[in-house]
């Protein structure tokens, strides 16, 4: 069967890799037999390929910048990495077009959506003392944490009331920002992460590397190694099944066991005083509902008006996500359980300081789907670790910055500026305006390196001269046509570092626009 074909029979569009393609593996099908195509165990079989180690991420110095460019560069240079990550990155988007595709208001979702986070925003005071006051009258405890120190405060004294050893978690990104884990670690508590994903990283001792699939970076090869350091499994079997349920077995009992659960919230609803959380695993419920303890650390911008407004953000959500019509678990919370204890942590950590950023406070409108990592070029062959942060990919270029300007002034140059991440925003974030927003900036306060200043400036100067421009592109364009290789690819050269300098062309266009006036001398 030629190429074409095979491609038509399966029904799934072609692979960006074709060397990773292998024969169907007996993954999730249909009624009819057919392999399903949408949801995070439906996405093509690929091969895996064979072992390698696992690029680590970005290193952390104190307060000198991140350096994406050196993280990013490692994770190229491990190819199977770099392939299966985009492969899998580029499927989740295609699924998510698939499924757009599938809703005639699709785009008028994405409006309400960003109307109705707009609307929140301009009142959030009102609506986060509306569902205090609904919480409480649902027997909720509600805390105020002003920064994530202020949270893990709380929270270990939470937990210090109740005598609590153990913690299961449910993931959250939250809690990332506030480093809830090793501040715990610190005090004697043992926090277990529920979700695969997560718990796959925490063993690892690794940050997740993107929103909604934590370890996404990682082959079963490197599963099946960090597994059987951790856990003690066989490290020559790297079967996901084999993998899963070793896991499973290992953790159940400790969630069994666990003194109180915690959890974020994908949405948090001011009309009743509850929030959702969204799972395809449903470790939240366990989280919540095996330990009598249930604490929830609520991000300030995860209020929605009305119980009504929820369905908008719920079918956009994992559709936007995974390419999933909905999540497998959509579980709604209102009150402690029967017997039980329930506890709400509000948390600003910037966030009100970033409401107050003309340029930056539709940030706030996120719902960590993570859509635009999945669709930005720089994000799935540079894997998430690279950026040295809690968030990664676009949403991470004009987030990270708000928590520390100076280590994460280098971000948001990890861009083309190509605009895919705004397009498939379902919240309509003008994403890659506030990247570049973020580097006017940076560059005015001096945020970035003397090198990169210095080019920006001599590139200003050229780009707002258009005689000057024009000098400048033909001189180059005369240089590339003589200049051997080298002379142009050495180490002075960073942008063919990972490129091929193309070939110049024989006429810009200003000079072909003169030739022939507009075109208007070929037209006769």
């Amino acid at each position: 069967m030629t190429e074409e074909p095979r491609r038509a029979a399966d029904g799934l569009p072609a692979l960006i890799h074709q060397e990773l393609y292998t024969a169907d593996d007996g993954g999730a099908k249909g009624p009819n037999g057919e392999r399903l195509t949408h949801g995070e165990a439906s996405s093509r079989p690929l091969q895996p390929p064979a072992r390698e180690h696992q690029p680590r991420g970005a290193a952390l110095h104190r307060r000198r910048p991140v350096d994406h460019d050196e993280a990013a560069q490692r994770f190229i240079d491990a190819p199977q990495h770099e392939k299966m990550h985009d492969e899998r990155l580029w499927d989740l988007r295609q699924k998510r077009d698939r499924q757009m595709q599938a809703i005639p208001e699709w785009e008028d979702l994405r409006n309400l959506a960003s109307a109705i986070k707009q609307h929140t925003l301009a009142h959030l005071g009102d609506y986060l003392e509306q569902f205090e006051a609904q919480a409480k009258a649902n027997g909720v405890h509600v805390h105020w944490a002003q920064d994530g120190a202020e949270h893990n405060r709380i929270v270990h004294g939470i937990l210090a009331n109740h005598g609590a050893k153990r913690l299961i978690k449910s993931k959250s990104m939250l809690t990332e920002e506030t480093g809830f884990r090793h501040y715990m670690a610190g005090v004697g508590i043992e926090v277990v992460e529920t979700d695969l994903g997560e718990r796959i990283q925490q063993l690892d001792d690794e940050a997740p590397s993107h929103i909604v699939v934590p370890a996404v970076h990682k082959l079963r090869g490197d599963v099946a190694d960090v597994f059987a350091r951790t856990l003690g499994t066989d490290p020559a079997n790297d079967d996901v099944h084999y993998l899963a349920e070793q896991q499973r077995e290992k953790t159940r009992p400790l969630i069994l066991d666990a003194d109180a659960g915690m959890t974020g919230a994908n949405f948090a609803v001011a009309e009743t005083g509850s929030f959702v959380v969204c799972t395809n695993e449903g470790n939240a419920d366990l989280s919540a509902n095996v330990p009598p303890l249930h604490i929830a650390s609520i991000g300030l911008e995860k209020l929605i008006p009305r119980i009504a407004d929820l369905g908008v953000f719920i079918r956009l959500l994992s559709r936007s996500a995974l390419g999933s019509p909905i999540t497998q678990y959509t579980s709604h919370f209102r009150g402690p359980r029967t017997g039980g204890e329930m506890h709400v942590v509000l948390v600003d950590n910037g966030r009100s300081a970033r409401l107050g950023e003309p340029e930056f406070w539709q940030s706030l409108k996120c719902i960590r789907c993570g859509a635009c990592m999945n669709t930005c070029p720089v994000y799935r062959r540079s894997g998430g670790l690279s950026y040295g942060a809690t968030y990664s990919g676009p949403i991470g270029l004009i987030l990270d910055p708000t928590f520390d300007r100076r280590r994460y002034s280098s971000l948001p140059f990890a861009s083309t500026l190509n605009g895919s991440c705004t397009n498939v925003c379902p919240v309509k974030i003008d994403i890659h305006e506030q990247i570049f927003t973020w580097r006017k900036v940076l560059a005015e306060s001096h945020d970035i390196g003397f090198g990169k200043q210095a080019l920006m400036k001599a590139a200003g100067a050229i780009l707002s001269h258009p005689r000057l421009y024009r000098a400048a592109v033909a001189a180059a364009d005369g240089a590339l046509k003589v200049l051997p290789g080298f002379a142009v690819a050495n180490p002075l050269n960073t942008w063919t570092r990972g490129r091929d300098m193309p070939e110049p062309p024989r006429e810009t266009f200003h000079q072909w626009y003169e030739r022939t006036k507009g075109g208007k001398e070929q037209e006769r």
